[in-house]
């Protein structure tokens, strides 16, 4: 249900800023949000009398739609471009 560390490791360093970024960068933090996303929806598609998962998995789509709703306002080339590498939407 949860990503292991060098998974969640692997998905920083792939979307990662600059050399100095551990995660903090708003771009990783949608990224693995998104990666737990992806996890928790296939938990729930068996369990889907799960209602504390259920929650959690509203927390982190809105947490999500807030970071990205803040990328987009920043610069939208780089909104569209994460959207397009992270397989959402369009």
């Amino acid at each position: 249900m949860s990503i292991t560390k060098t998974k969640k490791t692997e998905i920083i360093n792939a979307f990662k800023v600059n050399e100095k970024d551990n995660g903090g960068s708003v771009e990783s933090q949608v990224a693995v949000l998104t990666e737990r996303i992806r996890n928790l929806t296939e938990h729930m598609k068996n369990n889907h009398k799960d209602l504390h998962s259920r929650r959690g998995l509203l927390r982190m789509v809105n947490q999500r739609k807030k970071l990205l709703a803040y990328i987009k306002k920043r610069n939208e080339g780089e909104y569209e471009e994460l959207i397009k590498k992270l397989g959402l939407r369009k």
